[in-house]
Parts: structure tokens; sequence; C-alpha cells
């Protein structure tokens, strides 16, 4: 077998089981204390119904939070180190770069009603990198097309043999429209395969706001060629060219947090990571035989075509006996993220709703457990939002119970002395603190690793400004937290009535949202938390603030 890396294949594997036994560990012991913890502190601990539904509530959400703690510091603790052995990164050496010839691989962009100047700017500013490396032979582009307006069309193609004049490159980019956009992205790609797949070894797919530098695309081609068991390598693709306020907060997000989160991420998943369906490397032949994807039983909105296709790609490639890395310290891959809340949330209804569709293939035949984890750690991005709304509700009920309930000094049984109510003041600050420290100490561990990097310290306007921008971020986040509760527990439950998400093309362009499209987004649930909260603040003020 070619490369050091692939010749350790059973010990990253008895290392990736013990990691997880650790992670389960970490995970599941603070949630039971902390379960605890708070059936001390209820009115009856936990002696009623309600209270039993509060504490099932808080441990799955209190475990679930406490995953992306323990993941980011793990990724805190890899960067530290200088990086974590297993990295797939590290599967090259000099001697293999210069000498092992590069294997033919296909760039592909699969694009639907996208603006067509962008995606032909992005794919020259790629070609030209590529070029640059002098390594522009092995490769061939794709713009694959199923948009449905014929204007579309005619524009596309117009832009696609503008592009080939500009760079010479009518032998290495070609433009195929698609008639019928059957299984929307994944037919595409299917498409493709079944048309080119069998002249090419790889293909690394692309959004159609992706840019990857020329000497990220050949290094991906090298590590592929390095490790013959390995189906797909993802790369970390980090967000730029936003200009509105919520598209810079995020970006910025992305690339302060981001690092440890991923490295973290690496550090759990080793071979059995995520595919996140873009900027990413894929074995062809593996992903044709492995990657059909079936049309999910059922006449329901969950059944029918699958909508989050990556994660299931990535499970059936596991489940043919390859291998999937996250590449976390490979630089030059980026994207772009929504421009507004709103455009964000469309998004998410769509990731929503394919996750949810997940469960249908969770009890699949030979999936690898890891997968099948993943596929409920996803599930649980978006269903935890109904279950934190569900908390507070029972959780205001309770309290607002509990301040009209009078205080009982005697019981029905006769005493010299009274029953003294007990406080756990200490005991409530201090749980709300540990759950404070697994929200926000993440990103106090991303700036020591920012600091310890001048180069991006100076690029972020010094650690003052870093410092600041963390405050204002988090204060954001906390502000648009409860949003995100509220329209992503719409987003679980239209499915559970029937309701289908839509697959509409993404708004790229940056653009800031008006009063009245916010008011028509929110308005409804603005009144409700101004209502929500007035009632608990009058009724039960001291539970307001922690409300």
């Amino acid at each position: 077998m070619k490369g050091n890396f692939s010749a350790h294949a059973v010990e990253w594997r008895n290392t990736a089981r013990w990691r997880r036994r650790l992670l389960a560990a970490l995970i599941v012991l603070p949630t039971v204390l902390a379960a605890r913890l708070l059936v001390e502190m209820l009115p009856n601990q936990g002696g009623t119904a309600v209270e039993v539904v509060i504490v099932a509530l808080f441990a799955i959400l209190f475990a679930w939070v406490s995953t992306g703690f323990w993941t980011s510091l793990m990724g805190f603790v890899t960067l530290i180190r200088g990086g974590d052995r297993f990295s797939i990164t590290n599967s090259l050496n000099q001697a293999q770069i210069a000498n092992t010839p590069l294997s033919k691989t296909a760039v592909i962009m699969p694009i639907c009603n996208e603006d067509v100047t962008r995606v032909f700017k992005g794919l020259e500013a790629i070609y030209r990198s590529l070029d640059q490396t002098g390594k522009l032979k092995h490769y061939d582009f794709f713009v694959l097309s199923d948009s449905s307006d014929p204007d579309k069309w005619v524009e596309e193609e117009l832009a696609w043999a503008d592009l080939c004049q500009r760079v010479q490159g009518f032998d290495h980019v070609f433009y195929r429209m698609r008639r019928s956009s059957i299984k929307r992205k994944s037919g595409n790609v299917a498409d493709f395969c079944r048309r080119w797949g069998a002249n090419y070894e790889y293909m690394i797919v692309l959004d159609a706001d992706s840019i990857m530098s020329g000497s990220t695309l050949v290094r991906l081609t090298q590590m592929m060629d390095a490790n013959p068991k390995v189906g797909l390598i993802q790369t970390v693709p980090y967000t730029v060219n936003r200009e509105s306020l919520y598209g810079r907060l995020q970006q910025f997000a992305n690339r302060t947090y981001g690092p440890i989160f991923v490295a973290g991420l690496n550090y759990w998943q080793m071979g059995e990571a995520h595919f996140w369906g873009h900027n990413a490397i894929i074995r062809v032949k593996p992903f044709m035989e492995h990657c059909g994807l079936p049309r999910l039983k059922g006449n329901g909105s969950l059944g029918g075509e699958i909508m989050s296709h990556d994660f299931v790609e990535a499970a059936l490639l596991r489940r043919g006996g390859w291998s999937i890395w996250l590449a976390y310290d490979l630089e030059g891959s980026y994207e772009e993220t929504a421009t507004t809340l709103p455009d964000d949330l469309k998004r998410d209804r769509r990731w929503s709703h394919g996750n949810l569709q997940h469960t249908k293939i969770l009890a699949a035949q030979g999936l690898h457990r890891i997968h099948r984890v993943l596929f409920v750690n996803g599930v649980l991005a978006y269903v935890s939002a109904p279950l934190w709304y569900g908390l507070l509700v029972l959780s205001s009920l309770v309290a607002v119970q509990q301040a009209f309930t009078p205080t009982v000094y005697f019981g029905i049984q006769p005493s010299l002395f009274p029953q003294w109510p007990v406080s756990y003041q200490l005991w409530s600050l201090g749980l709300f603190m540990f759950t404070m420290c697994l929200l926000f100490l993440p990103k106090v561990l991303a700036l020591i690793v920012m600091f310890r990097d001048p180069r991006r310290v100076r690029l972020m306007g010094g650690r003052l400004k870093l410092v600041f921008s963390v405050v204002l971020e988090s204060w954001f986040s906390m502000v648009m937290a409860p949003i995100r509760m509220a329209v992503h527990s719409r987003f679980v439950i239209l499915p559970l009535l029937g309701i289908r998400a839509r697959w509409g093309t993404q708004q790229r362009e940056d653009y800031e949202l008006g009063w009245r499209e916010a008011y028509a987004y929110h308005g409804i649930d603005t009144l409700v938390g101004i209502v929500w909260g007035t009632a608990v603040y009058i009724m039960a003020p001291d539970f307001f603030w922690w409300l």
C-alpha cells in the first residue's frame, strides 16, 4: 500500500475506539450529575409527571451541548500540541509528492438557476490558480446545469464559451445542461458519473459559491493517490466575501471558532467522518458502486427523494469498506454563507427536513455505528429546538405555580418544629455557571489559539479588537438563539404535519434585511416572547432573569 498513513489503518481504528469511549464517558457522567442536581432543586424533587419530563428534556439537551463542548476542547488540545498524528494531511512525504504522477481528476460544479457571472468568475479563479501549479493537464472542469429557465441556458452557454476563450480551456472546461432535474443535486452528480465517471479516478465536488486554490486541489489528489483505501476527503470550507452584518458575524464565527471545532471532529471521527456535499474529493468508482440513493418508502413528507444526501453517501461509502476523512488542517477551501438570518433559515429548513428523513435510514443494514451516531446528531441539531421550547414552557409553568403556592411550615403530622424551606440558590448558580461554561468556554479556547498566531491576530485588527468582536458575536448569538429555537421548532413540526420543504435557489448576493421583511418573518415570535416574558415577570420575577 502507498504511504505511511494507510499502513497504520489498524492503529487508527484502535485509537478511534478509545477516543470515542472517552467522549462517551465525558458526556454521560456530567449529564447524570447535572440531572441529579436539577432533581434536587425542583419543588417536588421529580415527583410529578411535569418534573419528570423537565429532567428528561434537560438531560438530553445537556448531553447534546456537552458533545459540542468536549469536541471543541479536544480540538483545542490537538491544535496546542501541534496537530493530530492521524491527520490525513500527514499521509504525504516530499518523495511521494515529487515522484508520484497525479491521477486524472474531474472538478464538477452542479448549478441550478444561479448567478451566471458569479459561477464562471469563481470557476475562472480556480482554473487560473490550478494552472499556476503546473498540474492543469491532470484536471478537467465540468459545469453541470440543472437550470429550469431557458434564458439561463443561453446565458450559461455564452459564459462557458467566453471562459474557454479567455483561458484557452476548451480541452479542460466542459458544460452540460440536463433537461430533467431528477433527484436535484444528487441526481446531477449521478448523471455525471454515468456519462463520464469511467474516465476519472476522482471527482472534486464544488457548490456554485465554492472557491478552492489550485494547490489545495493538487494536495487532495495526492492524498487520495497515497491512500488507496480512502474513499472521500472533506475539506473545511471557510466563509468569505460577506458584507452584511449577519454575514460578517457568521464569517467571523466560522473563521474564529471553526478551527478548534473541526480539529475536535477529526479527533473523534477519524476515518468515519462527515461529508458536507461540496469542497471534497471522492473516489469515483466506489462512489458509483455504493452510493446509489434509494427512494424512501412512504407517501408522507419524509418519504421520497433524500434531501440531505451527503451524510447518507458518506455512510454508504463507509459501509462499502472505504474510509472518510476530514482534512481539518488543509487551507485553501472557501464558500459564501447566507447574508441575512431569513436566508440562513430557508437553507436550514431544507437541511432540517433532510436530517429528519435520516430517521428512516438509521436501521439500514450494514451501516457503521459511528455514522448512525452522526445521523442522530444531525437530527438533534434541529429537534433540539422544540425540546428547548418544551423545557422553557414547562419550567415557566412550574415557576409560576410555585410562586402562587404558599409555603407550608407544618405538615399534616404534628410537629414541635417548623419545616423550614431549603434554599438551593448556590446549587442553581453552580448548575447555571457550568452550563454557561459548556456554551462559552469554547470561544475562549478559540481566542487562545488565535493569539498564538500573530499574523492572524494582525489580520483581525489586533488582540483588543479581536476580543471585542468575540463579545459582540456572543451577544448577537444569544439574541438570535430564541429566534432560531422558534423557527427550527416549526421546521421540525411541519414535516410531521405532511408539509414538505421546497428546494429553491439560494440568495448569494449581499443585501440588508428591511424592517417590513423582518416583521413578516419574526413578528409573531416577537409578540409571543413579549407576552410570555411579561407574564413571567409579573408572576415569578426571580425566574424571569433565568428565562
